[in-house]
């Protein structure tokens, strides 16, 4: 998007389209204005939302089944010195408080209530739903987001030539139509759409597998962005942005290209073993075995880092649920047992909340996550 800048009628084209399909988060207040002469100043908190609406999606032939929720909830922190990025997913079936929403459809204003489902905010009231509960989550303001439904996410593939991922033992998913062997394998379009959505085919059948999936194919993503002339050709940057526009909606301060560019900018140096990708702690909810609730101590040691602004230290953070750190090959390894010595988190969330000599959080090894320097492989069931 920075090379595209450059291309005065390109970005006044996309800018045209951008405008058509924006909504209003209700928390834009005092955000600043953006124009393209630089990266944004301070830290940016972005929410990405992945619909599962299927209607006029060209990738679910024959389903045309009604609703969308948010199966897919990302969070991107980039820290105010845009050395540090922490992508936080946050599992679909998590129990929450709801907070109040307002139906984008019908102006409905439906209730805050308690106990419900985190995917369900994006059908009790849109994108700003859907923030509102996660900036109830996390503590965070969030004053840009997008939402994206499945022919976007196969496009997007599409335009970069697809992601090199690992499968450490084969996928068979008759859900999301996914088979593959063991091995590397580059996917694009559906065939990436089905690796992200899969659950049913890697490690307990979870939506927690599908989120280490989903960072597996991601952090493969980061690599071949930062290692390609991917960021340096205006042509692929130009499909990118097209693609993402025409398959998006965003927030009215998402959704200026200035804005877009300045955020892209932000990102412009960041190495590899900087970039997080953690999944939002929780615990299996004491009510319902499928489901999860937020876990309290991991949460709160996580929510007071990204508000401090400090960096993750993810060295003592386990490979998540169905990714190995193996070749390609093989099962995935045990996982090696805390010492005896390990402080409890739960007991004391302090004791590791505490910043290293470095000044970064170090996060105790119930989280779950990787960042993009590490190559790791998907696990099928």
């Amino acid at each position: 998007m920075s090379s595209v800048s450059i291309a005065a009628i390109a970005v006044n084209s996309l800018a045209t389209e951008v405008q058509a399909n924006t909504v209003t988060l209700g928390n834009e207040d005092g955000v600043q204005q953006l124009v393209d002469v630089g990266a944004i100043e301070g830290g940016v908190n972005v929410l990405i939302v992945g619909s599962d609406t299927r209607i006029d999606q060209i990738s679910t032939p024959g389903d045309d089944t009604d609703g969308a929720r948010n199966d897919v909830t990302m969070l991107m922190h980039i820290s105010q010195d845009h050395q540090n990025v922490s992508v936080i997913s946050f599992p679909r079936d998590t129990m929450i408080n709801m907070p109040q929403c307002t139906d984008q459809g019908d102006g409905e204003v439906k209730p805050a209530q308690r106990y419900q489902q985190l995917n369900t905010a994006l059908g009790k009231g849109g994108l700003p739903c859907v923030v509102s509960a996660v900036e109830q989550i996390t503590g965070l303001k969030i004053p840009y987001a997008g939402v994206i439904a499945f022919d976007g996410v196969a496009a997007m593939t599409n335009i970069i030539g697809g992601v090199d991922v690992c499968v450490s033992k084969p996928i068979n998913d008759p859900y999301s139509q996914l088979s593959l062997s063991a091995g590397m394998h580059t996917l694009a379009g559906t065939d990436a759409l089905a690796f992200l959505r899969t659950r049913e085919g890697v490690g307990d059948g979870s939506d927690l597998a599908r989120i280490s999936s989903q960072q597996v194919y991601l952090s493969a993503l980061v690599r071949k962005l930062l290692s390609s002339d991917t960021l340096s050709n205006p042509v692929t940057l130009y499909g990118i942005a097209r693609a993402a526009l025409t398959n998006m909606q965003f927030s009215t301060q998402l959704a200026s290209v200035d804005s877009m560019i300045s955020i892209a900018k932000a990102l412009q140096g960041v190495q590899l073993d900087k970039v997080a990708f953690l999944r939002y702690p929780v615990s299996g909810d004491p009510d319902d075995p499928n489901r999860v609730v937020v876990n309290e101590a991991d949460s709160a040691i996580l929510n007071a880092a990204l508000a401090a602004d400090t960096p993750l230290d993810l060295s003592k953070v386990a490979t998540a649920d169905s990714a190995t750190t193996a070749d390609g090959t093989g099962d995935a390894p045990a996982t090696d047992p805390a010492p005896d010595t390990a402080p409890d988190p739960a007991a004391d969330p302090a004791a590791t909340a505490a910043p290293d000599a470095g000044g970064a959080t170090v996060l105790p090894d119930s989280f779950t996550g990787q960042t993009a320097a590490k190559v790791t492989c998907s696990v099928g069931n």
